[in-house]
């Protein structure tokens, strides 16, 4: 009996340490990490993780500065891919104009090495948080970014777009293998800013840049600056569009994040030509908010035209109203047109 007794008692001692060993961890959170409710979610997550490290930097300035404002990326179909799919490597260094430095690691599911690069991202994620930096990835949900608030012993937790439908944790062996399939996690610290000039005038180049669709940035079957909106146009012209699957919701959503940027462009310069108050950049600064102020009010008409929560599908098939929209973009093109010539002559001062 007594031999019973102490079989016994080292069969819940065993089967304790089991169930000790099976019991999930606590999460490890970021707490007041959180997201700014941006439709650029890429911008959306970088403002939080800046918030969250208590970084005096306005909405305007992280746009403008990043020379995310001034971006403009139209796929020929309407694509709602057009606002994440460009290379976005030199608004990553314009960031440590603002005053912080992404670094991050990036992969296709196709690639021979795919497991080790989820391996790093689930180990960079880890250190950091541990550390109280903040991270952010893409497609933990949706395809958008979304800030990564904590981890525990099964993968990711995450904040952003469309919460209703948040899954969590994500398994950290799935980040990557998702609809897109692509794998993006970055880790954000702050740095020295640049002084005022060198940031405006870097933002500036960029957006100059950028404009003339060069392949580094832009990729296939999509343009940017005013040929962005030769597309955009086109595209309403054609009677099949919305034939194309995702094209209305490609459609709509383009119109909230250009029409986004296009409004902080706006903000953007005036708190740089405040920021700088030279004499001589003055009526140069005015011209080119004056232009993009235009962008933007004519970029918000289409946006009234074609409501993101109360289109109807027959919205898409009047022709009256793709033509109202059609004319607002044709004035959002010149004035966009006119206002990179504005920026060129600040640069010319810079």
């Amino acid at each position: 009996m007594k031999k019973f007794g102490v079989l016994l008692v080292c069969v819940l001692l065993i089967f304790t340490g089991l169930v000790a060993k099976k019991k999930k961890a606590e999460p490890v959170m970021l707490e007041q990490l959180s997201w700014k409710p941006f439709w650029t979610t890429h911008m959306a997550c970088i403002k939080g993780c800046l918030d969250y490290l208590e970084m005096d930097v306005s909405d305007a300035w992280l746009f403008g500065a990043s020379g995310h404002a001034f971006v403009i990326n139209v796929h020929e179909t309407l694509c709602p891919s057009g606002p994440t799919a460009w290379n976005t490597s030199r608004t990553f260094e314009l960031g440590s104009n603002v005053g912080y430095e992404i670094d991050g690691i990036f992969a296709e599911s196709s690639d021979s090495n795919f497991a080790e690069k989820q391996n790093q991202a689930w180990d960079m994620v880890r250190a950091a948080i541990d550390s109280g930096y903040p991270c952010y990835g893409w497609e933990l949900n949706i395809p958008e970014y979304y800030v990564i608030t904590g981890y525990d012993d099964v993968g990711y937790y995450y904040y952003g777009p469309i919460a209703k439908i948040f899954k969590m944790p994500l398994p950290w062996q799935e980040l990557g293998r998702q609809k897109v399939e692509l794998l993006e996690v970055y880790v954000l610290k702050p740095e020295e800013p640049a002084d005022d000039r060198t940031t405006v005038k870097e933002a500036l180049q960029f957006a100059l840049e950028i404009s003339e669709s060069p392949d580094k940035l832009i990729f296939e079957g999509y343009k940017s600056g005013p040929e962005a909106y030769d597309l955009w146009i086109a595209a309403l012209e054609n009677d099949t569009i919305f034939q194309i699957e995702e094209a209305a919701h490609g459609f709509k959503y383009n119109i909230q994040v250009w029409t986004e940027c296009r409004m902080y462009a706006v903000e953007f310069l005036k708190e740089a030509g405040e920021r700088l108050a030279e004499p001589e950049l003055d009526s140069f600064f005015e011209e080119a908010i004056s232009h993009y102020d235009t962008v933007a009010r004519s970029l918000k008409k289409v946006e009234e035209l074609f409501p993101w929560y109360t289109s109807k599908p027959s919205f898409f098939e009047d022709m009256e109203r793709r033509e109202k929209a059609i004319a607002a973009l044709q004035v959002a093109r010149d004035a966009e047109a006119a206002g990179l010539a504005a920026l060129q002559k600040i640069v010319d001062v810079l």
